[in-house]
Parts: structure tokens; C-alpha cells; sequence
């Protein structure tokens, strides 16, 4: 539920100008606003389930998209019941939306949202309706270019230089054949996002969820209430610990969707559970904004 200062589930990932929404619990409107992001940069809205602590805040957000000049459809992807609840909304509500929403329903596991350096992979969790999470992998870079070498292989500055950063083989005005593996160093990786929430343990999370930069994932109760967990189809914070350790190759993990139970003071237990299997965890908290850096 809703506390004051505790919204309910949302996270946004800002990428090279484009925002993309994970769940939009009640008040996530508030808390764009708060932050001063153009709600109208939003691509895509990604969301977990359609238990109502995570899309209560969608019909607003898509009403207050229709207040500013917005040309490139919303799409929105989700579990079965997504399409029936944002038609529902519209309907109900009497909408007045000036734009295009573009509503997909998951079929299988798998790429969900693709462009040409990145894709969203959905996978499944366990809870009490269909449920998925989510990453955002970008794809590999071309290696750090090296402006001498091309000079040096008789490449001069120009169209050419930008076809060996493409990963293509020019022709030099000599005659010579140059390699894009001669001016470019080591490929780079990209970066990577996950995503997590209302599921039990499972172990086919961590490996979706390998080699994040940044991990989200729900720890809602501490370790002494893992039956209670279970019960209720819901992590420990030490659950979404050993998440994150099995993994392999995460940097950090973020814990969210805390039980109303724990106050602020009370959700130090949640860290220290979480830490005690993974080290690099930290406590999400309302509009806190995290980089995410290339690890080059």
C-alpha cells in the first residue's frame, strides 16, 4: 500500500534521451513531476502484472500525456489482461487521448522490444497471476577507435574513418586494404538493467538476470517471514541476495517493493538480510536517480 513517502512500484530507466517506465503504481505521475521528466519522452511501459498496486497509475499517466504535444506512439507491454484493463480505463474514464497507444500482450518468454543497439527480454516468475520481469541489454560496442593508426595505414580523416568505427573493411587512397580490427581496440560490452517483482524464489531468475549493471529486484520480507513469503508468492531480501550472487557478474542490486510492515527504521533489517549474501545491495528509495555506467 501507498505510505507517506513510499510510493507504490515504479521505476524509469533513462536512456540516450528515451525514457523507459517499469510498472506505474499509484502516484508515479507525482513523483515525474517531482523529478521535473517529460512524462511525453516515455516510449514504452513495461509492467510486471496487473495486480493493482502496479498499473493503478497508468490511466492518469495516460491522461496526462494527452496535455502536451506528444507525435510517436506509447507502447505499452505486459502479461495477459493488460489490454483489457487500459481499454477498460478508457472506455470507463471517457479518455481523451490525442496520440497513438500501441497495447501488447506477452505471449512467450523472450525479446519483447527491440531497436537497433538494445533489446527487453521479458522472462516468467512465479506469483499469484501471470507475471514476468524484465532486462534491458544493450548490445556490444565496436572496440575504442584509434585516430593515429588510421592515419598511419594511409586513412585519411573522413566517411572512411566512420566506416571502420562501423565495423567495415575501406580502401585506402592507395590501394590498401584496411581492417577495422587494425584501428579499433578490445570490442566494449554494453550495459544491462533487470528488473524484478512479485515472484517466489525461483532458479531460472539469475540467469536472465546475469551480468546486470544494475539488478532491481523485490526483497519484501525480511528472512524470519520466508514462509510467509512463500505463501504469499514473494522474496525475502536474502532471497534477492542469493539472486544476485548466483547470478554471476552483477554490480549491484537495488531492493524494492518493501512490505508496508517495515518502517523506515525497520528496513535496515531488509539490507543487512540482503547484504549478508551479496554485499553490493543497497535500499531503493522515492526518486532516487542512480547512473549507470559503461564498465570500459
Amino acid at each position: 500500500m501507498p505510505l507517506p513517502g513510499r510510493h507504490l512500484t515504479s521505476v524509469l530507466l533513462r536512456r540516450e534521451g528515451s525514457l523507459f517506465l517499469f510498472d506505474c503504481g499509484e502516484g508515479t505521475q507525482v513523483s515525474l513531476r517531482r523529478l521535473n521528466l517529460r512524462w511525453k519522452k516515455i516510449s514504452v511501459i513495461f509492467i510486471s502484472h496487473t495486480h493493482a498496486d502496479h498499473v493503478t497509475g497508468l490511466p492518469g499517466m495516460l491522461m496526462l500525456s494527452s496535455q502536451v504535444d506528444r507525435e510517436e506512439p506509447l507502447y505499452i507491454i505486459g502479461p495477459p489482461k493488460i489490454k483489457s484493463y487500459i481499454n477498460a480505463s478508457r472506455n470507463v474514464l471517457d479518455m481523451y487521448i490525442n496520440y497513438r497507444i500501441v497495447v501488447q500482450e506477452i505471449e512467450q518468454p523472450g525479446i519483447v522490444y527491440e531497436e537497433e543497439d538494445f533489446a527487453v527480454r521479458a522472462f516468467p516468475l512465479d506469483h499469484s497471476k501471470p507475471c514476468y520481469g524484465y532486462c534491458l541489454e544493450e548490445r556490444g560496442r565496436p572496440g575504442v577507435f584509434y585516430p593515429q593508426k588510421a592515419r598511419e595505414l594511409g586513412v585519411p580523416e573522413g566517411p572512411l574513418w566512420a566506416r571502420l568505427q562501423g565495423g567495415e573493411t575501406v580502401v585506402s587512397p592507395e590501394g590498401r586494404e584496411v581492417y577495422p580490427s587494425e584501428v579499433l581496440g578490445t570490442p566494449r560490452s554494453g550495459r544491462k538493467f533487470s528488473y524484478v517483482t512479485d515472484t517466489s524464489y525461483l532458479d531460472t531468475i539469475a540467469p536472465a538476470v546475469s551480468d546486470s549493471d544494475l539488478l532491481i529486484c523485490e526483497g519484501m520480507f525480511s528472512d524470519e517471514l520466508e514462509e510467509s513469503a512463500a505463501e504469499k508468492k514473494h522474496l525475502t531480501a536474502r532471497q534477492a541476495g542469493i539472486i544476485a550472487r548466483d547470478a554471476g557478474g552483477v554490480k549491484k542490486l537495488g531492493l524494492i517493493h518493501y512490505s508496508p510492515r517495515y518502517t523506515e527504521r525497520e528496513l535496515k533489517t531488509l539490507l543487512k538480510d540482503a547484504q549478508s549474501v551479496f554485499p553490493d545491495s543497497f535500499l531503493t528509495r522515492d526518486r532516487q536517480t542512480l547512473p549507470i555506467l559503461y564498465d570500459e
